[in-house]
């Protein structure tokens, strides 16, 4: 099945001719010879194979260029060579979909990642995306291995292990229908210092009446089954054993364990490996301590079932464990007691797909501690990939339940997955330059723990198609070259624009004259190199800039700018000297010929107040100013029709302050501290109309308002109000109250002086009768006894 990549359309892009960031182009940092080392720099990089393409003086490495500035250079877009990847699905099976008790499918027959095998053509620079589904299939096969510490200390452990077997199953029915369970033991390397080396100690390590079997490295005491009893019976026979050290050599029994898998019975569906122990463990470079040196090789060395090279090979590493656990898809669960429960922990840190819980003080809890344990690690996947080639990278986006998305590290894995829950993975893969010189690679994604993988073949793009259509010998190229995708591509020791000299006579002096135009310049202008009596341009940083002409005398950015623009904007430079576009003239194209841009409101040139020079009014009345001679500053009603917007703006008053924003924004504000900060007509270079105005607080303000000689108007205004003085109210309390007391007392000083008057006027009226009494002056005209006489009538004198 092919899939068509859905290429996203080239988006033009822009360049600056002042300043341009050299690192973005690729494409002539490379300065290819050749179409194959152009595609090579970059996924943007084209070659042009059109024959005409080069103009005089340019190299062959500017064939090879970004794919817009190639067609903007004159390159027809079907000759310009740009390979692309592509990706094609070889097989691509479902996943299964199918619930427990169902139709009973083989492990081989299930699917759970999709699609399974893809071919990937790769281009430098260019990735490759395709989305891989994973679902948990339900009801999958399980093959669990339990591997158990049979030192001394786990001698109440073994009794509750022996049962193990049809419990577990029991369980285990639960989760799949197809489950199988094996058994090894392990203690110790049989030399010194990990064992006592005696004869009595070899038949029986155990002290006192201890019966114990012998020491042992590692036994493969059953292999993987579905019958639960044989499993209780073959661990019922087992014996307890001993060693001298505490660190035990379970690193030795978990290495025979992955690599033994056609006799250990492992079958391609999920793995499980129960490690059960007490104590720590031996690791790489331990085994020195009993004069063994050699590297654990990573083999299987089971004869009868037993692991015979303890004794030969040292411990192997944990990296070394890693990859052999990685490589056979085996899940880990260390069951251990909870002293050793920290050294365990930081152990599945370095072991993805790994697991840790605690073992009871004698494994009464071993069951529910495997079903926990599997399924937290069934709830995860991570996928990992096979060694990438040399300039291959990949990335991982994972899509997972409700929606969650992560990238970078995290983008390789999903957690809280339940069965029958399927996600995805976005996978990109990139390469760089050619990769293992153009040979085709395999590499390999799977998930963690799974034996399921994706094969992806991988093809790189080293060359072009014209490549292969080469001329070799050409007679173009004077017989020492193949003229391929336009050019001559030159055998060694000839070089050449058409591999017409030998490198041994380039630089020769009559050579060298011929790139001077004349004998008063440099070599190429230098701005070039002499090559076969030729002058072949420098490239130059910025692809829109080039060299040109037989003595590179010529280039395309020296010409003269306006507006910080090459020939304006309104041209093109050649050799030098702008060719200026349609309606537009001199030396930078910067006079248009256009009087459009003069036309005023009334449809006259310059509001017929001025003439229009290359597109600009020039106005001829002193008094108008503007784009157009429109706008007259010092007329009247200016200072009425900005008075509203100036007051809005500087003192956020007056009818348009709720429209400020939008109506008078079309002058340049500038505040003052004081009127004799305003601009004076006398000091400016263009007219300035002084303003005075009063607001509905019967408040002055002032400003002045011009048309600067860039045409932007211009307001400046005085930053406060000027505002007539208010009534001075204590003065006024004060003078009232005063008047108050001064009227109060002036009219009590009358009061009393008409009392005064009045009194005086009694008295001497009084005087004046007084002289005029006719009653003795002796007696008191208005004197009256105080004896009363009563004559009683009934009174005859009769005593």
């Amino acid at each position: 099945e092919k899939i068509n990549l859905n290429l996203l359309p080239l988006t033009p892009l822009t360049f600056s001719p002042f300043v341009f960031n050299s690192e973005g182009n690729e494409c002539i940092i490379a300065s290819a010879k050749h179409c194959g080392e152009c595609i090579q720099a970059g996924a943007k990089c084209g070659w042009c194979k059109d024959p005409a393409f080069l103009k005089q003086g340019e190299a062959v490495s500017t064939r090879c260029d970004e794919l817009q500035s190639l067609v903007k250079r004159g390159c027809n877009v079907d000759m310009i060579e740009s390979p692309k990847g592509e990706r094609k699905i070889l097989r691509n099976k479902p996943v299964t979909n199918r619930k427990k008790g169902g139709e009973k499918l083989q492990p081989h027959e299930i699917t759970q990642i999709q699609p399974q095998k893809l071919n990937l053509t790769l281009r430098s620079g260019e990735p490759q995306t395709f989305d891989l589904k994973f679902k948990r299939a339900e009801d999958y096969p399980i093959d669990l291995y339990y591997l158990m510490d049979l030192s001394y200390s786990m001698k109440d452990d073994l009794e509750n292990v022996k049962n193990l077997g049809t419990s577990l199953m029991q369980k285990m029915s639960k989760i799949t229908s197809d489950f199988q369970i094996g058994f090894g033991s392990f203690v110790e390397k049989t030399v010194m210092p990990y064992i006592s080396t005696t004869p009595a100690k070899l038949l029986n390590p155990c002290t006192g009446d201890q019966n114990c079997t012998s020491p042992f490295s590692y036994r493969n005491v059953l292999n993987l089954t579905s019958d639960g009893k044989q499993f209780n019976t073959l661990v019922g026979q087992q014996q307890i054993s001993g060693n001298l050290d505490s660190p035990e050599g379970g690193f030795d029994a978990i290495m025979q364990v992955a690599v033994c898998g056609n006799l250990i019975g492992w079958r391609d569906v999920t793995r499980l490996l129960v490690f059960s122990t007490d104590a720590g463990f031996h690791f790489a470079g331990d085994g020195k301590l009993g004069g063994i040196v050699l590297p654990n090789d990573g083999k299987c060395h089971l004869e009868d079932n037993v692991y015979t090279m303890s004794h030969y090979y040292d411990y192997p590493s944990i990296a070394h464990l890693v990859q052999k656990l990685s490589d056979n898809n085996i899940q880990t669960i260390f069951a251990v007691t909870e002293e050793f429960q920290p050294v365990y922990q930081e152990l599945k840190n370095l072991i993805p797909k790994s697991a840790v819980g605690t073992l009871s003080a004698n494994s009464s809890n071993v069951i529910n501690l495997i079903i926990d344990a599997y399924n937290s690690l069934s709830s995860e996947v991570i996928l990992e990939n096979s060694k990438l080639p040399s300039g291959v990278t990949i990335t991982y986006t994972s899509r997972c339940k409700n929606g969650v998305v992560n990238g970078g590290e995290n983008g390789r894995k999903c957690s809280n997955i339940s069965i029958g829950d399927e996600v995805t993975f976005s996978i990109s893969v990139t390469s760089k330059g050619c990769p293992n010189e153009g040979m085709s690679d395999t590499i390999k994604i799977k998930p963690l723990g799974f034996t399921e993988e994706l094969e992806i073949t991988l093809n790189f793009i080293c060359g072009c198609d014209c490549q292969k259509v080469g001329i070799n010998k050409s007679p173009l190229c004077h017989s020492n070259g193949t003229y391929e995708c336009g050019d001559c591509r030159c055998e060694d020791g000839h070089v050449g624009r058409e591999c017409e000299c030998s490198s041994n006579d380039v630089a020769t002096e009559d050579m060298d004259r011929t790139c001077r135009k004349d004998n008063t310049t440099d070599i190429c202008s230098n701005s070039g190199d002499c090559v076969c009596g030729t002058c072949e341009c420098k490239n130059r940083d910025n692809p829109e800039e080039r060299y040109s002409g037989q003595f590179c005398e010529c280039d395309n950015f020296s010409c003269d700018r306006s507006g910080n623009k090459l020939c304006g904007g309104h041209g093109r430079c050649e050799c030098r000297v702008c060719v200026c576009d349609l309606m537009w003239a001199g030396s930078a194209c910067d006079c248009s010929l256009d009087n459009t841009t003069c036309m005023a409101s009334n449809k006259q040139i310059c509001n017929g107040r001025g003439t229009c020079d290359c597109g600009i009014c020039k106005c001829t009345d002193p008094k108008f100013q503007g784009p157009t001679c429109e706008i007259c500053p010092t007329c009247p009603g200016v200072c009425t029709e900005h008075k509203e917007c100036v007051q809005c703006r500087t003192f956020g008053t007056g009818e348009k302050k709720d429209t400020c924003e939008k109506d008078c924004s079309y002058f340049t504000l500038i505040k003052v501290k004081d009127r004799d900060k305003l601009p004076q007509p006398n000091d400016a270079a263009y007219p300035v109309m002084h303003c005075k105005e009063r607001d509905a607080n019967d408040c002055w303000f002032y400003y002045t308002y011009a048309v600067n000689n860039n045409t932007v108007k211009e307001v400046h205004v005085v930053d406060s109000l000027d505002c007539p003085a208010g009534p001075d109210i204590i003065p006024i309390v004060a003078g009232v109250v005063a008047g108050i007391v001064l009227i109060g007392l002036a009219l009590l000083l009358i009061w009393k002086l008409l009392m005064i008057i009045h009194d005086r006027r009694e008295f001497a009226k009084f005087e004046k009768e007084k002289m005029n009494a006719k009653w003795d002056t002796g007696e008191n005209p208005i004197y009256k006894s105080a004896v009363t006489t009563v004559v009683n009538p009934k009174y005859e004198g009769k005593c």
